[in-house]
């Protein structure tokens, strides 16, 4: 049998690594840059958009689809992606709120939607590995199944009524030591997701998998259930930030989240991780989500018609693909 410890590591591997860790850094660098010069930009523009008060806003806006895009990481670095997320994300919204309109206690309702999002990440996961249909596809049908899900659930209307005095929608929804609960989160996530991601043998192995997954599963690793765990991991994120949501408006809307699969995708390639897999950017996915939403609020502060914002979204989206195969083109020389 063989073992699924990842193999030793030779002087040539770690060289590798520290090769990998040097682009990853000046990646996420140049990523913190760009967002530092759009702020100063529209800024020198328009100077109230440096308000603290609007920049805390962008930063809580950013939040949810900057934990979507956390997530994101997990599934694009084994070459796999999860367009269901949106729809993860809308139905643990109306899943939370529903819970909490019944009676049951806030805290216990949030738990339970994020255990939800882990479910139908799992789901996701055992569909695309053992029925052996693409993320690609199975997950663009869990897509419309999840947020059809919330549609009935709600009968296509906001669930209101919470009670916004709890402690849940106070201190969650509301901000803690001067941040947005959601920003708070969104540090947290991306401080424990690094670590999963780059520390722990899991990270290894996804990293592993997406690189070559043939040479992985020679060498013992469970591929099957290592992409199980990755998309259950971009489920539970997109449940968390569901939560989010919820405890922001309290209230349980079923609309919410279109095309968030789409912006979690776009963050995480701005933020470094290619689509060929092997590797990724937590950080860099968080500060992607930061960019896409500075992109949004300076058209606004430009009075540019908000339509313009899903072209702006796709001009950033083409800029960050190109300049990642132009690293990639200098990786290889």
């Amino acid at each position: 049998m063989m073992s699924t410890e990842a193999p030793p590591a030779t002087p040539e591997r770690r060289a590798t690594r520290r090769r990998r860790r040097r682009w990853l850094l000046l990646e996420e660098g140049g990523v913190l840059a760009v967002l530092v010069v759009l702020v100063v930009v529209v800024g020198g523009f328009r100077h109230d958009f440096l308000d603290s008060g609007n920049l805390l806003e962008i930063a809580r806006q950013s939040s949810y689809i900057g934990i979507l895009a956390i997530g994101m990481v997990f599934a694009l670095a084994m070459r796999e992606v999860d367009l269901s997320v949106g729809g993860t994300y809308a139905l643990a919204i109306v899943a939370g709120a529903l819970l909490i309109k019944e009676g049951l206690d806030p805290w216990l309702a949030a738990f339970l939607a994020v255990l939800l999002g882990g479910v139908l990440g799992f789901g996701n996961g055992v569909f695309t590995t053992y029925v052996r249909v693409p993320s690609f596809i199975a997950t663009l049908g869990t897509l419309s199944l999840y947020r059809g899900l919330a549609l009935a659930l709600s009968h296509g209307q906001q669930v209101g009524g919470l009670d916004q005095d709890h402690p849940l929608f106070q201190v969650i929804g509301g901000k803690i030591l001067g941040l947005p609960g959601a920003v708070w989160a969104l540090l947290v996530c991306a401080a424990v997701m690094t670590v999963v991601f780059t520390r722990t043998r899991f990270g290894a192995q996804v990293r592993a998998v997406g690189s070559n997954p043939e040479a992985a599963a020679f060498t013992g690793i469970p591929v099957n259930r290592v992409r199980i765990v990755a998309l259950t991991v971009t489920g539970l994120l997109a449940g968390i930030s569901g939560v989010l949501a919820m405890s922001f408006f309290v209230a349980g809307d079923p609309t919410v989240g279109q095309g968030y699969e789409l912006m979690a995708i776009a963050a995480a390639i701005i933020g470094g991780t290619p689509l060929r897999g092997g590797t990724g950017s937590v950080p860099g996915a968080a500060l992607g989500s930061l960019i896409l939403s500075v992109v949004a609020a300076g058209l606004v502060f430009f009075s540019v018609p908000i339509n313009w914002t899903t072209f702006a979204t796709g001009a950033v989206i083409l800029v960050a693909v190109a300049l990642d195969s132009g690293l990639r083109a200098v990786r290889h020389r």
